[in-house]
């Protein structure tokens, strides 16, 4: 045992923090990039927002807006970064920009940093025009909405009480999750009785929305029922059904049903009719789900024939260095403050080179995708191409963590609906011809023959089987199950109407 030198030739990747940030934010999504952004400009006073929609970050208008062509290399170079993103990966792009750890005051940033006087950051304050909130908008849940008709409703102290049980054990759906005696017993009071809770809870049952509290589908649909008018049509017929067949009414075996309810196809036809008008969650008519809505990052039109790529430029606010803060590097006396605008400055200069990267990476992949599954923008689901990360990977020369990154959580909004980048990546079903198809396009043809079927006589995953093989596509029984219910398209058995 001694000690010794050793010389040793090696290769390694070194995951510097401005790397480290240039791939964070490559895998944002736009909401998430848009807080990192502020959080950014909170953080860094050199850091400002442009109002100007000129933005010098993004003076070229060729990284905007990308025409498809044959050559997917051939991607115009921005203005403001100095290297090719068509031929760089994000890693390799960011490595090869090497910044100065002194950072120079003669250095130029003419792209970054303006001349005039600097625009003013955006106002945050909220004043009556900023204010889109709906303020008429109601928040209460279920059993608010209950509460609220138990206390315009003229009951004793102890139905009161009892009523509130009840409410406390429904659920979102509308149903009560416990039974009488469960609340009998949780109330402790020896004075209330069974009748007294069962009395409480009918009356209950017809508050808003009708059907609320019931104990199983077969009560919520009856209550309803029994709260049209009597002489609706067809209205004894349906309740006869679901009062005392509701699992012949399920399982779909009208022949049993009809035989069973001494009904003709027709009377159980209309009957089926009417119950199909009801609501058997009568909860989801108040508990509103908010609507959640997607900022795509890129978008696809067809402009004089060809498909055309743009960045959306509304996804997040154009950034840039105040002039005025950085010029203060070389007039400040003091070297404290020296330090701190030159630190906050290498800081600004590689945030806002890993957006640029960010944008680059993009709008490449996005005009790979749009070159791969020209076919779905102009024919449909039908026409997608089975497509992979590692083909993306190859045409665009990235590796394909970078393109499974790029791909999470970015929407594209085409002429025929805002899809997320992962949407268009499929498996591959080989075709009789010697060719492949697309997982995605077999579910649209599938989707295509259910809805086209006699609901009478539903097509059956073995007659969808030999559908698809007079098409020349191939594919096991057990797959077309597997592609139904990612549908969410129920087995023929459930498909079968009389209607």
């Amino acid at each position: 045992m001694k000690a010794s030198l050793q010389l040793k030739l090696g290769q390694s990747l070194t995951m510097t923090p401005q790397l480290q940030q240039a791939i964070r934010l490559l895998q944002l999504s736009t909401l998430d990039l848009q807080n990192e952004i502020q959080e950014a400009l909170d953080s860094n006073p050199l850091l400002e927002v442009e109002e100007s929609f000129e933005s010098n970050v993004n003076a070229n208008d060729s990284n905007q807006q990308s025409e498809l062509v044959q050559d997917s290399s051939n991607t115009n170079e921005s203005e403001s970064v100095e290297y090719d993103a068509s031929a760089l990966d994000t890693s390799q792009a960011l490595d090869q920009q090497s910044i100065s750890d002194d950072l120079p005051t003669d250095t130029t940033w003419d792209d970054y940093i303006s001349a005039g006087p600097s625009a003013p950051v955006a106002s945050s304050s909220v004043g009556p025009e900023s204010d889109f909130t709906y303020q008429g908008e109601t928040t209460e849940n279920l059993q608010d909405h209950l509460v609220w008709q138990a206390n315009l409703t003229p009951f004793s102290d102890t139905d009161r009480a009892i009523a509130t049980a009840i409410i406390d054990a429904i659920a979102e759906s509308g149903y009560l999750m416990q039974s009488t005696d469960d609340i009998l017993e949780a109330m402790a009071n020896p004075e209330v009785e069974l009748d007294e809770v069962e009395a409480v809870l009918k009356r209950i049952q017809h508050f808003d929305p009708v059907g609320v509290a019931a104990r199983t589908p077969s009560e919520c649909l009856a209550i309803q029922l029994k709260h049209l008018e009597p002489d609706t049509p067809w209205r004894n017929e349906a309740i006869l059904l679901v009062e005392q067949f509701m699992e012949l009414l399920g399982s779909r075996d009208y022949r049993t049903l009809a035989r069973k309810a001494k009904l003709k196809e027709q009377q159980l036809g209309e009957a089926i009719r009417l119950i199909q008008t009801l609501n058997p969650h009568p909860g989801s008519t108040i508990l509103k789900e908010k609507d959640e809505y997607v900022i795509p990052d890129v978008s696809v039109k067809k402009v004089k024939g060809r498909w055309v790529v743009e960045l959306n430029p509304d996804c997040m606010p154009k950034i840039r260095v105040n002039a005025e803060y950085a010029a203060l590097s070389k007039t400040s006396t003091s070297t404290g403050d020296t330090q701190f605008i030159r630190g906050h400055l290498q800081e600004a200069k590689w945030f806002i080179k890993s957006l640029e990267s960010r944008n680059d990476t993009l709008l490449k992949v996005s005009n790979c995708i749009v070159m791969q599954q020209r076919g779905f923008f102009e024919y449909g689901e039908e026409a997608m191409k089975p497509l992979v990360l590692n083909d993306v990977a190859e045409a665009v020369e990235m590796h394909e963590s970078t393109i499974s990154r790029v791909t999470t959580q970015k929407y594209m909004h085409t002429p025929r609906g805002i899809f997320e980048l992962k949407y268009f990546f499929s498996s591959h079903v080989s075709t009789e011809n010697g060719g492949e198809c697309s997982s995605t396009a077999i579910r649209a043809i599938i989707k295509k023959l259910v809805a086209a079927e006699n609901t009478k006589k539903p097509l059956s995953d073995s007659k969808i089987v030999d559908l698809l093989a007079e098409q020349g596509i191939k594919v096991a029984r057990r797959t077309i199950a597997k592609y139904r219910d990612a549908l969410s398209i129920p087995p023929s058995n459930q498909r079968k109407s009389l209607l």
